[in-house]
C-alpha cells in the first residue's frame, strides 16, 4: 500500500468515526427517534412464521457461544492449512466483541420494547450499538478479504464463501430490526464500527 492509498484509508477511516461519533450524540440526545419507529414498522410490516425462521437464521450466528465457535473453528482450519497469519487474523476479529460491549454500557441505550414493535427475539443487554451487525462486518467481512486476497485457493470455494458472507453482512442488519432486537439507529451504529476495526485489520494485514 503505497503514500496516498494510505492517505485515502485514513480519511474514510476518519469519515467513518465522524460518522459514529455523530450518531452516538443523536442516539445519547434522541433515544427513540420517529426515524427508528418508522423504519422499524416498514420493516416489520410484512411477517410470518417463515420470515421470522429466516431472520433467526441469519441471527444465529452473532450469537454466544456460536460465534466464539466459528471464529475459532475456521481459525483453525485456516492453520492446519498452513495459513498460520490469517488464522490469527481471524482470532483478532473477536475483538469486535469487546468493543461493542464496551460501548454498550458507556452509551446503554435500552432495547426496543413490545408496546413500540413486535418483538420476535427477546434479546439482552444494551442495544446501541448492534453486536451482531459489527461482528458480522468485521469477521464475515474480514473472511470475504481473504478470499480476494489468497488467489491460490480454488476460484468456487472464494466465490461461494464470499457471496455467502456478503449475503449474511447486508441480511443481518434488517434482520436484527425484523426481530424487534434493534432500533435502525443501533444497526446502522454496528456497521459503521465494524467497518472501521475491518479497515484497520485489513490495513495490517495487508501491508506485510
Amino acid at each position: 500500500m503505497n503514500t496516498y492509498q494510505k492517505r485515502i484509508l485514513f480519511r474514510i477511516i476518519s469519515l467513518l468515526g465522524l460518522g459514529f461519533v455523530g450518531l452516538t450524540a443523536l442516539v445519547l440526545f434522541f433515544p427513540l427517534s420517529n426515524i427508528d419507529r418508522q423504519f422499524s414498522e416498514e420493516v416489520q410490516e410484512h411477517h410470518n412464521h417463515a420470515l421470522d425462521a429466516l431472520m433467526e437464521g441469519i441471527s444465529w450466528f452473532g450469537y454466544m457461544p456460536t460465534s466464539l465457535i466459528i471464529v475459532l473453528l475456521v481459525a483453525a482450519i485456516f492453520f492446519l492449512f498452513k495459513l498460520r497469519r490469517e488464522a490469527l487474523f481471524l482470532v483478532i476479529t473477536l475483538g469486535s466483541g469487546i468493543v461493542s460491549s464496551v460501548i454498550k454500557i458507556l452509551v446503554n441505550r435500552p432495547r426496543p420494547t413490545e408496546n413500540l414493535v413486535r418483538i420476535v427475539e427477546k434479546a439482552r443487554h444494551q442495544s446501541f450499538p448492534s453486536g451482531h451487525t459489527l461482528f458480522y462486518v468485521v469477521f464475515f467481512g474480514f473472511l470475504t478479504l481473504l478470499m480476494v486476497h489468497l488467489k491460490h485457493l480454488p476460484k468456487a470455494l472464494r466465490f461461494g464463501v464470499s457471496t455467502f458472507c456478503l449475503f449474511l453482512i447486508f441480511a443481518v442488519p434488517l434482520a436484527r430490526i425484523y426481530l424487534g432486537a434493534h432500533w435502525f439507529t443501533d444497526v446502522l451504529g454496528g456497521f459503521l464500527l465494524g467497518l472501521i476495526y475491518l479497515f484497520i485489520l485489513g490495513f495490517y494485514y495487508l501491508k506485510s
